[in-house]
């Protein structure tokens, strides 16, 4: 691949191989990956269009001993951040998760504020929605959304 991704995120992971192959299934494409001296696969650099992922290896990696960094061992992962990207079929993306280990936490289901989404965490705790937008969605639903919302 040429150039650099718009987007990058790094996530931080137990077993590099197996996320690498998860995140396969949700149409990552492995660009480039580092071996530890002795051959143990520390990092998998995979791109899905302008997104590139750096799925790091929770030890192993070279990082500085700081606070930071010890509490990134201990958990919990990513939380409170979600990974949204857009997919062509909400549903299929929602039972690849399912079927690859992921627990789906909504949906999918169509949002007043017109697309279709679901919500998983995937093996590795880290949150993700796959979204498509509704050809035509409701006008007034979000409206409706936002009272019950704030009633």
């Amino acid at each position: 691949m040429t150039g650099e991704a718009a987007f990058r995120v790094g996530l931080r992971v137990e077993d590099v191989t197996e996320a690498a192959r998860f995140y396969a299934g949700l149409g990552f494409e492995q660009a480039g990956s580092i071996s530890s001296p002795g051959g143990r696969p520390i990092m998998a650099v995979l791109r899905r269009g302008a997104l590139q992922l750096l799925v790091d290896a929770l030890t192993g990696m070279p990082f500085p001993d700081s606070d930071h960094e010890r509490m990134t061992r201990t958990g919990p992962r990513g939380l409170g951040v979600v990974i949204g990207i857009e997919v062509d079929d909400v549903d299929a993306a929602a039972d690849y998760c399912r079927s690859a280990g992921a627990t789906v936490t909504a949906g999918p289901l169509d949002a007043p504020w017109g697309e279709r989404y679901a919500e998983c965490l995937d093996p590795y705790d880290y949150a993700w929605k796959f979204y498509q937008l509704l050809p035509d969605p409701p006008q007034d639903s979000l409206d409706t959304a936002y009272d019950s919302w704030f009633a």
